[in-house]
């Protein structure tokens, strides 16, 4: 099938309820319904929007299996179907997986015409009830488009989005909830201070320099147009914004190019949504696509051989390194 070109995409930023999927989900179908009236064919949410995030790691595993969902036979990948069959658009959206005993950090894709694509963190670090997914997730949306999915902290292995790439992704859908993280790094990103967003109303320049700054914007402008870049791929950057339990996540929605520039974002403290026509004529002869062609896979055994220090994600958030910081 032949993609549509250009396609309209957009990309939110929202401020979830911890553990109201309710009121999360209406936040989602208002957003939908503007995207809609606005020709928007492909829209991303952040991680974990539907259940809510950063405080996940204090609950329990029942509490946890309480709180997911089943996919896709869960209320929310229904309602999320729903949601794309009424407005024919693709619309993807994070939750909290339960498949049997295991539990995943997953983002639902619902299309039109009735398909879904999850994706499984790959890095998950949110819990130790929380398992890692061990599978890519590339498609075709029935618009013709191939997109692929990594969630947070699965964007910061460069390996994951170059196999991504050389899937055939056009688009990267990159649902995170970072900025403002307590990173242990004496270089990587600090808290955001409670008190600048609860005054956003009266001082608003005062928290947009906070999320601007290297703790939010400053930090993703070191690696983030790098991916879209190195790999000749958009890249449709979804955020939260606001208090997510005892961090205030940076928001900074955006949509970048195959050459990493920018081509539409936010720097609202709010909820937002930023939208652009993503023409598709810019992927092959790409910086990055070029870079693809030039690659020497005979040269790159090593990157299969374990170094012996390796750490699954879970093992570095619980000893104390918070990932992607």
């Amino acid at each position: 099938m032949n993609a549509v070109n250009p396609i309209r995409a957009a990309s939110v930023q929202f401020e979830h309820a911890a553990g109201d999927k309710a009121a999360n989900f209406a936040k989602i179908e208002a957003f939908a319904r503007d995207a809609a009236e606005r020709g928007v064919k492909l829209l991303a949410f952040p991680e974990c929007c539907i259940t809510g995030y950063w405080f996940l790691r204090k609950l329990s595993a029942r509490a946890l299996h309480e709180l997911a969902e089943p996919v896709p036979d869960g209320p929310s990948t229904k309602q999320l179907l729903g949601l794309a069959q009424r407005h024919g658009m693709t619309i993807g959206a994070g939750l909290v997986e339960s498949d049997g005993d295991r539990l995943y950090n997953t983002y639902v894709v619902a299309m039109p015409d009735g398909q879904h694509r999850r994706h499984r963190k790959i890095q998950a670090f949110e819990s130790e009830h929380i398992s890692s997914g061990d599978q890519f997730t590339v498609f075709d949306t029935p618009d013709g488009v191939r997109v692929g999915v990594l969630i947070c902290y699965d964007n910061n292995i460069v390996e994951n989005v170059r196999i991504t790439a050389l899937a055939g992704a056009q688009v990267l859908l990159a649902p995170h909830q970072t900025g403002g993280c307590d990173s242990k790094s004496p270089h990587g990103m600090k808290p955001i201070d409670r008190a600048l967003w609860d005054n956003r109303a009266a001082d608003p320049e005062a928290i947009r320099a906070a999320f601007t700054g290297p703790n939010g914007r400053g930090w993703l402008m070191r690696w983030l147009p790098a991916r879209a870049h190195d790999n000749g791929l958009f890249v449709l950057f979804a955020n939260g914004v606001g208090v997510d339990d005892n961090e205030i996540r940076t928001g900074g929605a955006m949509i970048l190019d195959p050459y990493g520039r920018i081509v539409a974002e936010t720097n609202e403290p709010a909820d937002a949504l930023v939208v652009a026509d993503l023409d598709l004529s810019l992927i092959p002869q790409s910086t990055g696509r070029r870079w693809l062609r030039a690659r020497r896979p005979d040269l790159y055994g090593p990157l299969t051989v374990p170094t012996g220090e390796e750490l699954d994600t879970r093992a570095v958030r619980f000893g104390g390194a918070q990932p992607g910081s």
